[in-house]
């Protein structure tokens, strides 16, 4: 048997064990080709049970993406815990900085995973490009690329916000409550 029949066989039972197990397509396709790739780095020709053999390596591979996915959104979330807080401006000024600090990480949030951590590595943890790509494990250029694409789509989103709040589409909390109590009286 050829590798390429080989993954022809089996390719659709592995990747319906990840995708059950991930719940996401994009995430399953790249577990399932690191699945493959694992196989043919070993001696698969002498397994005796190919198709247990590979569930076994199929269900281990996506027990450790689980746990990287868990990981890294358990730091994201100290990352931004550990973001300071200011206290000292007067009652309005802390509660738009709320609103705009909340704006921001749900932009944040709403990048891409790999271009997420990149930015929040360079910027809430103030690490150098090069300390990044060795702590994400990727060449200096995609890095600069991806950190490029996070604030191209950060900016793209804060012009959007922005001319919306020229127009008059969106009020701040603080705002709107002004309006609602005035109108009140």
């Amino acid at each position: 048997m050829t590798e390429k029949e080989l993954f022809e066989m089996y390719n659709k039972d592995v990747y319906r064990t990840c995708y059950y197990m991930l719940h996401h397509a994009q995430n399953a396709e790249d577990v399932c080709h690191d699945v493959f790739i694992t196989v043919f780095r070993q001696d698969w020709r002498k397994v005796d049970y190919m198709k247990t053999w590979l569930m076994k390596i199929t269900v281990n591979h996506c027990l450790n993406f689980m746990k990287r996915e868990h990981a890294s959104k358990q730091r994201e979330k100290r990352l931004f815990m550990l973001t300071p807080q200011r206290t000292v401006d007067p009652v309005d000024e802390v509660a738009q900085h709320a609103e705009e600090s909340d704006l921001w990480e749900q932009w944040v949030q709403e990048l891409p995973e790999k271009i997420r951590s990149a930015i929040l590595l360079r910027y809430m943890n103030e690490f150098s490009l090069s300390e990044t790509a060795e702590t994400l494990e990727v060449p200096l250029g995609t890095v600069k690329s991806r950190i490029y694409k996070g604030i191209r789509l950060l900016r793209k989103k804060w012009e959007k916000a922005s001319k919306q709040y020229q127009k008059g589409e969106v009020y701040s909390e603080t705002y709107r409550k002004k309006i609602v109590s005035s109108s009140e009286k």
